[in-house]
Formats: structure tokens, C-alpha cells, sequence
């Protein structure tokens, strides 16, 4: 534990969950004020500490205690829950006109039930979801999509510019995570389609780096060509967002899609070709390993 964070105790900010995106994202609020950790598996709390000092606590509720604001990034909608409702959850720390601000990937669905128990309580909420992997977590280069009232985006958004190469509000709760579903159905596609291309090219002979050089330069360029071709032609998978993950959050993307009665025919396609590079064994291989499939 830092000096500084000793004497403020759990003052300043509250940061629930550690994993490859929430633990780099904590680091860089902790170059600027107190942090106060929390993280299921307590090992990883205590790495945390041991990296950027500060201090952690047991439970969602006593990390919270004190804090201006809270943030979450955690697995699914069942993990958020379990973070924020409860005796130990963090709202039954949180004084009124506090905020709390989840960046995890969950449905407006649970995001909106959370948001009115909070409200109750008088504390601020903001969805955030974020994207850029966890390249952009460690270099602090994340996009945030964010969903509330303006005046809590106002508070929100000077927090959140320890890490984020862009931030917007895109409307009230819920926003931000109807827009990150926008965003993974974009994703989805997009590898799709340079998985096709690069396997293409491999059948035909060609220099896929050569293709990539010239092709990325003109209409089909993408951020997944530019920095997931050169992986993708080496067969390496063990980097960036894993299929598992990508399977979950397209699941909530067609969920919403069958309430909204919007078509996703693509989406829904690549949603089975995940389900078979899972079959493979490839759960927790990123998301560009989709070209497996073209080469079996």
C-alpha cells in the first residue's frame, strides 16, 4: 500500500475486477489518484498491489466504501450482479451521489435493472462498455461507448481519460451497451471476411503480407487487416479477445436483434462459425482464429 492511499483509506476511486482488461485500465487511474481494488480471485488483487501499490479490500462492498466512484469490468451480466447487489455488493457501499461506471459487456437488459437500483439508492450509473482489446487496455487507447444521464457523463468522462482514446455518450442508460453490440456485430463480419481473404490468397498462391501491404492501403483496409493479418497467416491465436467472449457477447447481440426485430443474417452466421472453432478446442484462442476453419 502506497502512503498516499493509506492516509485517504478507500477515498477516491474503487475498481472491481482485475482481468486482462480491468487490471491495465486500474493501472492507469492509479498513476493519478487512490484506487481501491477488488477482484474475485484474491491473488490477482494482491498481484495488482504488489505492481502498482494502493491497496485492495474483500469484498465489492468494502472496496467501494467511501469511493466517488466505482468501476467494473467483470465477465457477464451474472458477475455484475454479483458485484454490485447484495450485503457485500458495492451499492451497499456507496453513499448517495456517488457514480458507478461499468465497463463490462452485459445486456441493456441487466444494465437497466441495475441503473434503477442504483437510482434508488441516489447513485449515479453509466454504462461503458469499451473496445480496443487488451492492446489498447495497456497502452490506454480505449474506445468508450457510454450510456446516462449528461450529468453523469460529465463526471464520467475525466475519470475515464486515464484510458480512452475516445469517449462519447451516445445516450441514457443502456445506450452504451446497445452500441458496443453495434460494435461486435461490425467485428464480426469484418474477421470473417479477412479470414476468407487471407485463406483465398493462401489457395491461390499469393504473398499474404504482400496482398495485406497493397489491399490495406485502398477500401477493404480495416484496423483487423493492419494488426491481426500477420498472426492470422503465422497461425498464431494466443493474443487479443478470446472466442469464448465473442460467443457470449454475440449471443446478447442477437438476443437484442430478436427483441428489436432488427436482421443480423451474417452475424448470426459467424456466431456458428464460432461455435465451431470452439468445437476445435479454440475457446480461448482470439478472434481472428476464425481462418482455422477456412484451412481444415
Amino acid at each position: 500500500m502506497t502512503d498516499t492511499a493509506a492516509e485517504a483509506g478507500n477515498s477516491g476511486l474503487a475498481f472491481l475486477g482485475l482481468g486482462v482488461m480491468g487490471g491495465p485500465m486500474a493501472g492507469h487511474l492509479a498513476a493519478r489518484e487512490a484506487v481501491t481494488v477488488f477482484n474475485r480471485t484474491s491473488s490477482k488483487a494482491e498481484a495488482w498491489v504488489a505492481r502498482h501499490g494502493h491497496r485492495s479490500a474483500p469484498s465489492p462492498r468494502e472496496a467501494a466504501t467511501g469511493a466517488r466512484a466505482v468501476l467494473a469490468c467483470v465477465g457477464n451480466d451474472d458477475d455484475l450482479r454479483s458485484v454490485c447487489v447484495g450485503p457485500d455488493g458495492a451499492f451497499a457501499g456507496m453513499a448517495p451521489g456517488s457514480l458507478f461506471i461499468d465497463h463490462t459487456t452485459v445486456s441493456a437488459h441487466v444494465t437497466r435493472q441495475l441503473a434503477a437500483e442504483a437510482a434508488q439508492r441516489g447513485i449515479g450509473y453509466v454504462d461503458a462498455p469499451v473496445s480496443g482489446g487488451q492492446a489498447g487496455a495497456e497502452k490506454g487507447q480505449l474506445s468508450i461507448m457510454c450510456g446516462g444521464t449528461e450529468a453523469d457523463y460529465n463526471l464520467v468522462a475525466p475519470i475515464v481519460a486515464a484510458y480512452a482514446r475516445a469517449c462519447r455518450r451516445l445516450g441514457e442508460v443502456g445506450s452504451g451497451q446497445l452500441a458496443k453490440m453495434a460494435n461486435q456485430i461490425a467485428i464480426a463480419g469484418l474477421v470473417q471476411a479477412l479470414s476468407e481473404a487471407l485463406a483465398f490468397a493462401e489457395k491461390a498462391g499469393l504473398d499474404g503480407r504482400a496482398l495485406v501491404e497493397v489491399i490495406s492501403q485502398g477500401a477493404a483496409g480495416s484496423w483487423q487487416m493492419v494488426n491481426r493479418h500477420g498472426t492470422m497467416l503465422e497461425d498464431q491465436f494466443d493474443h487479443g479477445f478470446a472466442v469464448d467472449w465473442m460467443r457470449k457477447d454475440l449471443g446478447i447481440c442477437l438476443d437484442a436483434a430478436r427483441e428489436l426485430r432488427a436482421s443480423l443474417p451474417v452475424t448470426a452466421l459467424v456466431d456458428q462459425f464460432y461455435g465451431d472453432v470452439q468445437a476445435k478446442g479454440g475457446g480461448r484462442w482470439d478472434t481472428s482464429s476464425l481462418i482455422k476453419r477456412l484451412r481444415s
